[in-house]
């Protein structure tokens, strides 16, 4: 009988940590399946019809019970992430076509820029900008900043 409970012990757990810890079909949850199904296959070897079918039922019964467990939505609540990563719309909402600031971080297209008294994410129009380059606001949409690249007419006049 401890063959028996201990088999069906360690399918639940490497079902458990595949479902929580290990993503996908791997090898913890075949591993777990082929421990239940020893379990069971030991309980009829072992116990006859009676018993076999009394370890297969608990098998199932527990994995079903496993399963609409692991299926309601506060299951998977406690495990996820709420942390919401996002734009500030009141941070853009002072910002207008035309601001000009320059970039904190390499825009490719999106990073970070200074523009007046507001650091926010951008998008560039222009593709891939270094950052510390001179950019100018063309639209603010929904939380969205979009900017274009400033050339210096003065850097190109000295060179």
């Amino acid at each position: 009988m401890g063959l028996i409970i201990a088999l069906f012990a360690v399918g639940i757990i490497l079902l458990l940590a595949e479902m929580l810890l290990i993503p996908g079909i791997g090898v913890a949850g075949v591993l777990g399946l082929a421990s239940l199904g020893g379990s069971c296959y030991y309980g009829f070897y072992h116990y006859g019809i009676a018993g076999g079918t009394i370890v297969t039922a608990v098998c199932v019964i527990l994995i079903i019970c496993f399963i609409v467990y692991s299926l309601r939505a506060k299951t998977w609540k406690r495990l996820s992430l709420d942390a919401v990563i996002g734009k500030n719309p009141a941070e853009t909402a002072s910002l207008s076509v035309g601001d000009r600031g320059s970039t904190l971080t390499r825009l490719a297209p999106a990073g970070t820029a200074r523009i007046g008294d507001v650091t926010c994410e951008v998008h560039s129009i222009d593709g891939i900008v270094n950052p510390g380059t001179v950019v100018e606001v063309v639209s603010v949409r929904d939380g969205r900043v979009s900017v274009k690249t400033i050339v210096d007419t003065e850097q190109i006049n000295n060179n």
